[in-house]
């Protein structure tokens, strides 16, 4: 029987699969209602579930792939040759064969009832996402390959099973927890009230260098700050590095250089780099 008495499951692997039934609306009302309140009292099944529904937003928002009419015309030959081999042979009159000579009988070939167009898209959006990063450094104005490397880490982040290490609203913890692992940690402040909670922290790695990474949830999508040590000791104010169909900003004060990613709109996204700015400047 479950320890929570809500009918779900207790292990971890029932539970996201009842996660993924949520947000993808397969639930009745009493079902979604126990999963939504097991949610709210479990930190890292709230990441989980921010994570799915953050996910499933960025691939909505890819752009279906063009298929040119070139292509088109080879997919519909490759289709045409399937149906011809699969097209049984003209009936002979039947001929006296011994038993031991009679050919092997085999299945026509179902080429004909394939859907080639639907194999060509599929491979086109499989193209699109495994070119995310290469896409973003021909995109954005980023001139060096950081920006792609912060993007690259938040779309794993978004396909990871917790797009944090350590899950915790609680700088007190996130920020200990990041110093003893990379060395040095950001201000994480927990702008929950300004509409971005703090989910935690996680450890990335860019340029061979561990670097530390804070993840903000805004309604059903996330926001990844990457911080990383400003040599410099100078200044500069944000700038937009949007591109490949998320938003980028980066901005530097005396200690960090901060990227901030997520597929929120600019206008979303700046508002949280505001706050953030504030909240680490007090």
């Amino acid at each position: 029987m479950s320890a929570h008495n809500d009918g779900l499951p207790d292990d971890p692997a029932g539970v996201e699969l009842m996660i993924h039934a949520l947000v993808d609306g397969e639930l009745d009302a009493a079902a979604a209602l126990a999963v939504e309140r097991r949610i709210a009292a479990d930190p890292a099944l709230a990441a989980e579930h921010a994570r799915i529904v953050a996910l499933q937003s960025a691939v909505g928002r890819l752009a279906l792939p063009q298929v040119s009419d070139a292509l088109n015309a080879r997919i519909a030959a490759i289709g045409a040759t399937g149906e011809a081999q699969a097209r049984p042979a003209p009936t002979r009159p039947p001929q006296t064969v011994p038993t031991h000579m009679r050919p092997t009988q085999t299945r026509p070939g179902r080429f004909g009832a394939f859907d080639w167009r639907a194999m060509a898209a599929s491979i086109l959006v499989t193209a699109v996402l495994a070119s995310g990063a290469t896409q973003w450094v021909m995109l954005s104005r980023a001139p060096d390959s950081f920006a792609a490397a912060v993007a690259s880490g938040h779309r794993r982040s978004l396909l990871a099973a917790s797009p944090v290490d350590v899950v915790s609203s609680d700088r007190h913890t996130v920020k200990p927890w990041l110093d003893g692992r990379v060395g040095l940690s950001p201000p994480a402040p927990d702008l929950a009230s300004d509409g971005f909670a703090l989910l935690g922290g996680r450890v990335e790695v860019i340029a061979d260098q561990p670097v530390p990474a804070l993840v903000y949830r805004h309604r059903e999508h996330l926001i990844t700050l990457v911080a990383a040590p400003e040599e410099t000791g100078s200044t500069a104010g944000p700038v937009d590095l949007s591109a490949g169909g998320f938003s980028l900003v980066h901005w530097s004060d005396s200690a960090f250089s901060y990227w901030a990613i997520s597929d929120v709109e600019r206008p979303e996204l700046d508002d949280f780099v505001n706050r953030f700015r504030a909240a680490a400047t007090r």
